[in-house]
């Protein structure tokens, strides 16, 4: 009851007026020669299977086998890489694709910032506005996108020209210089050996940004799959045991949960990072799950009110977060394939939701057979 009164516009507000970049020039891995590390990614959130949810998000499409299971929410995120801020957000019904919700990031990336993303979220009139407030952009594309070189660099990259369409190509009408690199990997044991990797970028200087580093920054953006990790399985263990992600059985509800969430996720953040500057470590070093727990073990013994009880406090939650570190990330790789297989039993379909009360009970039903 108390939060149907709150409603999403205090959160949402609250959110907006206190998410921002976090790093400084000096926080290792949070800069590249200069440019803030920003990652842009979506994730989806299932929803408890509720007619209100279903009828403002809908479910996901499961082919011939019908509609999925659980309504879906779809949230795209931008994040400050290096600190696992979540800096800006948008939340979406489920058949929303992350491209058409770009735009609505687009007023917090600054030409300070070195932008990365997947190859899902590429078009050129996208470019074409992040070109025009000086973004710096590193970003996968298909491999099937038309790249013809017009200069050759010295470390193997080369120049090309994105269009709007064919017929512009075609007239070299409207091209936007771009800087190509394609690599593969020899390695028979990691994913991806033997195919062809596509980068493009407007850091267009190939003496000044190297290929080679281009190409291992590129994977900073992974960095973000750990952010919704964070959010969606260590901030309340018990819901992954649950079949839906978010608790809310209303709209308004699911958005505000969404947003709260991304509040929690953003003090103990915000606390790791300044336990980690004030120790001289990358924040990535810091374990998420020790510092959280850490957080939730002194939070009652907080004493706002008394200035000096509410710094001793503090400074004691940042010297036990320093000591939660974790080893160097090793050397390993995950094949991109799922665990859990098909059920065996059928799948549930809309005549199997909302049926009509029993006219029996269990006792009068039983038919007892000779």
């Amino acid at each position: 009851m108390a939060r149907r009164r709150l409603g999403v516009a205090p959160v949402r507000h609250l959110f907006v007026h206190v998410a921002r970049p976090l790093a400084r020039p000096t926080t290792p891995g949070a800069f590249y020669r200069g440019f803030r590390l920003m990652g842009i990614d979506g994730t989806v959130y299932d929803v408890p299977d509720s007619p209100a949810n279903a009828a403002a998000f809908g479910r996901p499409s499961a082919g011939p086998r019908g509609d999925g299971a659980f309504p879906q929410v779809r949230k795209l995120s931008l994040v400050e890489l290096g600190t696992h801020v979540e800096v800006a957000l948008v939340v979406k019904h489920g058949h929303c694709g992350e491209q058409t919700m770009v735009d609505a990031l687009l007023r917090h990336l600054t030409s300070e910032m070195l932008l990365l993303w997947d190859r899902g979220f590429f078009s050129y009139e996208l470019w074409r506005k992040l070109h025009a407030r000086e973004v710096k952009v590193l970003a996968r594309v298909s491999k099937r996108l038309i790249l013809r070189p017009t200069h050759a660099l010295a470390d193997g990259s080369y120049l090309a020209r994105i269009y709007k369409s064919a017929y512009d190509r075609e007239k070299d009408r409207d091209g936007i210089t771009v800087r190509v690199i394609r690599y593969t990997l020899d390695d028979e044991q990691r994913v991806g050996h033997g195919e062809v990797h596509v980068l493009i970028t407007n850091l267009l200087d190939e003496s000044a940004y190297r290929a080679p580093e281009l190409i291992m920054l590129y994977h900073e953006r992974w960095e973000q799959e750990l952010v919704f990790d964070e959010q969606k399985t260590h901030q309340d263990p018990r819901r992954a045991t649950k079949p839906a992600h978010l608790r809310s059985e209303t709209p308004a509800g699911v958005i505000q949960e969404i947003y709260a969430l991304s509040l929690g996720h953003l003090v103990i953040r915000s606390l790791m990072f300044e336990a980690a500057e004030a120790a001289g470590l990358d924040p990535d070093r810091l374990s998420f799950v020790g510092c959280f727990q850490v957080l939730k073990c002194r939070l009652p013994e907080c004493d706002s009110t008394t200035p000096g009880s509410f710094e001793e406090w503090y400074r004691g939650v940042l010297w036990e977060m320093q000591e939660e570190r974790t080893e160097a990330r090793r050397n390993r790789i995950n094949p991109r394939v799922i665990k859990r297989k098909m059920s065996k039993w059928k799948k549930k379909r809309p005549e199997h939701r909302h049926l009509p009360p029993l006219k029996k009970t269990f006792q009068e039903s039983m038919v007892m057979l000779r």
